[in-house]
């Protein structure tokens, strides 16, 4: 029998008027996964607003795959909307659709594999510009190296350069504000406070040099270039023949440049952080790549071949997920016994989900032998969803994957990154889930340094 809103329970420790708002903002990463000692489905106070977090892989399949139909994108995504307008994270499913089906052919397995050689490139060309002995503030490091890579597959180099230096300055704002604007009241909505202003102003800019550049491309069509910028402005629906317009194309460049910069870059540092802490997971990723690569570059031809590797970026990917997205209800719905009326925000945390107890034995630990198939077979496909389920999955997942193994080869083959006594890693809940910051030192792998 279905129930009603009201009978969903509520989570612990709610103010008057704030609501959880405090240890969301505060503690966020452990609020969200202590829900699931309430229920599947909780409810939570975003000051006045209620919110219901499923706390369940079960739920979080239902909400994603099969009564996807019902939902629309929630709270987290309207408030981003000034900056992403129609693209593939905030727009409804009519547009959704067809403008996935338009981009889907940029992101197929042949084109990913041409981009390999631009990230092959850019590790190279990081890993060579350390020194022996130095510091490198890994987290900044790579989280440049996560846009450069991303602006040089989207545009072509003679005119990418002013678009990074914005993205560089800009990204990390928006990612830094976003989850602030998503749990904050709604009376804070419209107010000038630094967060609102902060990224209401990054967001002008990273719209402007998009559409300088698409500006660019306009004024040179003749010339030959293979990017992703000019397969979108070529792409014709197989259906209408309709083409994107030119503000469609700037919205689903700053989507994925929003979604796929500072994933990969916090991946990428929780993935070297990880290794300095498992000297012995690390030598097996090295005997692998030693195997299977040897002292040549690494291409996308190997990367399926590179077993072990792949079950650490899993690993990775699992202990260091998203920590919030949402939903919004867009027709009523009944999910997890009760029934949702039309306008419901929903949220749910693939951080909270990937430490689940229930689904993974000892969840806070490393272990890529988790991923191994004989200890893997029995858990349910929807536990591990690192991109996301359903018609709503990144379509940049493949293109990212590769990116993080090419990056992990490239400067494993060269350096040992060792952590820099007297710092302690911590964990930071913006979009993503990073750390507070990672200084580590490059030591050469031809020495005993």
């Amino acid at each position: 029998m279905s129930t009603t809103l009201h009978a969903i329970p509520r989570a612990p420790g709610r103010l008057p008027l704030v609501g959880h708002v405090i240890p969301l903002v505060r503690q966020p990463l452990d609020f969200m996964q202590s829900l699931r000692s309430t229920g599947d489905l909780v409810r939570v106070d975003f000051g006045t607003l209620p919110v219901y977090f499923v706390n369940s892989a079960d739920l979080t399949h239902e909400l994603l795959v099969t009564k996807a139909r019902h939902m629309e994108k929630g709270r987290f995504f309207t408030r981003a909307r000034i900056l992403f307008g129609d693209s593939l994270p905030t727009a409804p499913s009519h547009i959704h659709r067809p403008h996935r089906r338009l981009m889907q052919p940029a992101f197929h397995r042949e084109r990913i594999a041409k981009y390999a050689r631009v990230m092959a490139d850019r590790a190279r060309a990081m890993a060579d510009a350390w020194t022996p002995g130095q510091t490198v503030a890994l987290d900044e490091e790579l989280a440049e190296h996560s846009v450069s890579t991303l602006a040089a597959t989207m545009f072509s180099a003679d005119i990418s350069r002013p678009a990074v230096e914005v993205m560089l300055r800009d990204v990390p704002v928006l990612l830094k504000t976003a989850m602030f604007r998503t749990v904050t009241p709604k009376l804070l909505d419209r107010l000038p406070i630094p967060a609102n202003r902060k990224f209401d102003q990054a967001a002008a800019r990273v719209r402007k040099v998009i559409d300088e550049v698409i500006a660019a491309y306009r004024e040179h069509d003749d010339r030959e270039v293979d990017d992703l910028l000019s397969t979108l402005l070529a792409a014709r629906d197989s259906d209408t023949g309709e083409a994107l317009s030119d503000l469609e194309v700037r919205d689903e460049l700053v989507g994925i440049l929003f979604s796929g910069t500072e994933t990969t870059g916090s991946a990428l540092a929780w993935a070297f952080h990880e290794l300095a802490a498992h000297p012995e997971v690390e030598d097996r990723l090295l005997d692998e790549l030693r195997s299977v690569v040897g002292d040549r570059p690494v291409t996308s031809e190997d990367v399926p071949r590179l077993e072990y590797t792949d079950r650490v970026v899993r690993e990775v990917s699992r202990l260091h997920a998203i920590p919030l997205l949402m939903r919004r209800v867009a027709t009523p719905v009944e999910l997890g016994g009760a029934e949702l009326p039309v306008g419901t925000e929903i949220a749910f945390s693939l951080y909270a989900l990937h430490r689940d107890p229930r689904l993974f034995e000892s969840p806070e630990r490393f272990d890529p032998d988790r991923w191994l198939p004989e200890r893997s077979k029995d858990r349910p496909r929807e536990s591990f969803i690192p991109f996301g389920s359903g018609n709503r999955k990144c379509i940049a997942d493949g293109f990212a994957s590769m990116q993080i193994v090419i990056v992990l080869a490239t400067v494993l083959s060269r350096w040992r990154l060792e952590p820099v006594q007297g710092h302690s890693v911590r964990e930071v809940a913006s979009a993503v889930a990073h750390p507070d910051r990672l200084p580590m030192r490059a030591v050469p792998r031809t020495t005993s340094a």
